[in-house]
């Protein structure tokens, strides 16, 4: 598989027969799996330590900007998001190569990361993997707009700006009931997550145009 978009693309049907990731995949989500659950055995007092905390970042704690998407406010929160984590592998999994996901994940979390530090002053602390799981949908939708049909890429487009809108507009979505959501991770992540789904598009095409030179 090339560091970019995988080929030729699963059709949408293939996707859900085929649910279960590939071995290595699974391997990948179980490691994610365990290194989240591991980290909410910590307790209040480890989440305290690795959450994002603007005062703490400005102060010299960096860590808590790559820690704090890893961390959790409850079990529930955990459990949304590893859920999450199962349906974009099954969705997208083949669309990017581990190396294309990575550059995703760290994108959509740079992004969220930056612009809480200079943009978002309001925001004093933020835990959890919503944001970047934003991101990843957002660069499974630009991979769909290359090798799925375009109803279903309009479809998964007009989904996530339709939810981005509301939470910009309205706040969290009725369905997050008492969970402290803050949506501008969301928002943030999205954009990340897109541009190294664009910068993925762009390397593949590079790919294609310097093989058929060959």
């Amino acid at each position: 598989m090339s560091d970019g978009l995988s080929g030729p693309a699963l059709s949408f049907s293939q996707r859900f027969r085929q649910w279960m990731p590939e071995r290595r995949g699974r391997r990948g989500i179980g490691l994610l799996w365990l290194g989240l659950v591991l980290l909410s055995l910590l307790g209040e007092g480890g989440r305290l330590l690795l959450r994002y905390e603007r005062e703490a970042v400005l102060q010299g704690e960096y860590w808590r900007l790559v820690t704090a998407h890893l961390v959790h406010g409850n079990t529930r929160h955990l459990l949304l998001n590893a859920a999450a984590v199962a349906l974009i592998a099954a969705l997208f999994q083949q669309d990017y190569s581990w190396r294309g996901w990575l550059l995703i994940a760290l994108l959509s979390a740079l992004a969220i990361d930056v612009a809480f530090v200079f943009w978002e002053p309001q925001i004093a602390w933020y835990v959890g993997l919503s944001g970047v799981l934003h991101g990843a949908l957002a660069a499974g939708a630009v991979s769909w707009w290359q090798y799925q049909p375009k109803r279903l890429a309009l479809g998964l487009t007009a989904i996530l700006l339709g939810k981005l809108s509301w939470e910009y507009w309205q706040g969290a979505l009725p369905m997050a009931g008492d969970l402290a959501v803050v949506v501008e991770a969301h928002r943030y992540g999205a954009l990340g997550g897109a541009l190294a789904g664009f910068i993925l598009w762009l390397h593949a095409d590079r790919q294609v145009a310097v093989k058929s030179r060959i």
